[in-house]
Order: C-alpha cells, then sequence, then structure tokens
C-alpha cells in the first residue's frame, strides 16, 4: 500500500514505522507544523508537508493520527473525492467523523505510545472498524500485519473498549501518583509498593479482577477502613475517592 500519514506525534509515529516495517510505502507526511513533518519524513524516507492541497492524491491509505479535537477541521479541510479509504486511530472518534469520504474506517490501539519508547505492536489488540464490509476486511487484513490480535468492532464497542482503557490506565496511574504522595509526606519511598503493583497487574493477566480482590473493603473490615479515613482526615478528596472505591468493592461482595 501507499500511504499518506496525517500527524507527527506519537501515534502517527509508531503506526508509519509499523506500516514500513510490514513492506508499504509511506508515501508522505502531512503536519500543520512543517519541521515536524519533516522530521518524521527523513526518518522514513518520505516527503513531507505542511499543505493539505499538495497531498498526494492517489495513495491507497490516508492514515489520520492527530488528537481528537483535531480530527473534525483536519476531516473537513481534506478533498471529499479523496478514492483511497480515509483512516482514523481514535477510540473515543465515531466512524461517522469520516463520512464525507466514500471509503474510510478506524484502527484504534487501546494502547500508550511515545515516539521515544518502543512497543510491541503484535501485543496490541488493534480495533477496526469499515464503512463497508470490504472496507473493514481489507483493514483487518491489514491491522492483522501488525497484530494477529486485531479484531473487528463497532464505534460503541471501540467507546467501550476506550472507556475501559482509561480506567485501568489514566485512573489507575492518577491513584498511583496520590500514593507517592502520601508516602512522600510520611517520607517514605514509593518503591514500597511497586511490588504489590505489579503482583496486582500479573494476577488479572488470567483472572477476573473481582476474583483476585484483596483489602479491609473485600474482607468487610470496617475497623481498618475507619482507621484509613481518620489517617486522611485533612485530605477530603482523598477520602472521597478512598469511600467512593471501597462503596464499589463491598456492593459486589
Amino acid at each position: 500500500m501507499n500511504i499518506v500519514i496525517l500527524g507527527s506525534g506519537n501515534a502517527a509515529t509508531h503506526f508509519a514505522q509499523q506500516f514500513q516495517k510490514r513492506g508499504h510505502q509511506i508515501v508522505q507526511i502531512y503536519s500543520k507544523t512543517k519541521a515536524n513533518a519533516n522530521a518524521l519524513a527523513f526518518a522514513l524516507q518520505s516527503a513531507a508537508t505542511d499543505d493539505l492541497s499538495q497531498l498526494q492524491p492517489d495513495a491507497d491509505l490516508y492514515f489520520i493520527a492527530v488528537s481528537d479535537g483535531a480530527i473534525p477541521t483536519l476531516v473537513s479541510q481534506l478533498a471529499s473525492g479523496i478514492k483511497g479509504i480515509v483512516v482514523h486511530c481514535s477510540g473515543a472518534t465515531d466512524i461517522a467523523a469520516l463520512n464525507r469520504f466514500t471509503n474510510y474506517g478506524v484502527i484504534y490501539p487501546p494502547q500508550s505510545l511515545s515516539k521515544n519508547k518502543s512497543v510491541d505492536f503484535a501485543e496490541i489488540p488493534l480495533c477496526v472498524e469499515g464503512n463497508t464490509t470490504t472496507n473493514a476486511q481489507l483493514l483487518l487484513r491489514l491491522a492483522r500485519e501488525l497484530s494477529a490480535q486485531s479484531l473487528l468492532c463497532n464505534s460503541p464497542q471501540r467507546m467501550a473498549i476506550h472507556l475501559s482503557a482509561v480506567i485501568v490506565n489514566n485512573f489507575t496511574n492518577i491513584l498511583y501518583q496520590m500514593a507517592y504522595e502520601l508516602l512522600a509526606e510520611n517520607s517514605l519511598p514509593f518503591d514500597l509498593v511497586r511490588p504489590i503493583i505489579l503482583e496486582t497487574a500479573e494476577k488479572v493477566q488470567n483472572h477476573i479482577p473481582f476474583t483476585v480482590q484483596t483489602g479491609p473493603a473485600r474482607r468487610g473490615d470496617e475497623d481498618t477502613i475507619q482507621k484509613h479515613l481518620k489517617f486522611i482526615s485533612n485530605k477530603p478528596d482523598l477520602q472521597q475517592i478512598y469511600q467512593l472505591l471501597t462503596q464499589q468493592i463491598t456492593k459486589r461482595k
């Protein structure tokens, strides 16, 4: 496939590299910041542009990898007569955002991507959707070149996956930060809880999460719960989070 990448950030960089490794031609990189387009294009030995009117007109795939908020504006500025498949990689953007084109779809990776950190795409289940059966199957074949775990899912399913990823990744990480701050305030290192973080993460790889739930709320230890709440009595936000999560655990007992 001849592929145009629209974007030059984390997702754009990773997908461009992965497509190229599988033998596809990255014929052009677009970014509204020319220096960023040049940098990624140089790494891939491709062409660069910051002018949408200068996009290659006959590519097979136009891969949009920009922030969710930038997708509508970018889509509105693309020529509607594009013959290739126009794809975005957003988890929270409906496929209908691309319906001004004839052929379009989605390839979404439920994974945090950073330019400077390598990722094994074989471990990422890419979520694929197409506006027609033909396009869906074509994109699924392409996605499976990157990951055999790729699967078809519609926009509501993809939203559920994206929200779940936010819960297990972003929300969990801010809880780590709150624990880090609590330990630091008591002159203790975060290293003390790294082993239990890994232990829990390993358990949920092979079990339904609640079946390996532990802690005072799971065993109904109200005395310990009250001691914890008293210990953080000067932290109302943390108290509220503690109580909400405790309620979620106890109602599932």
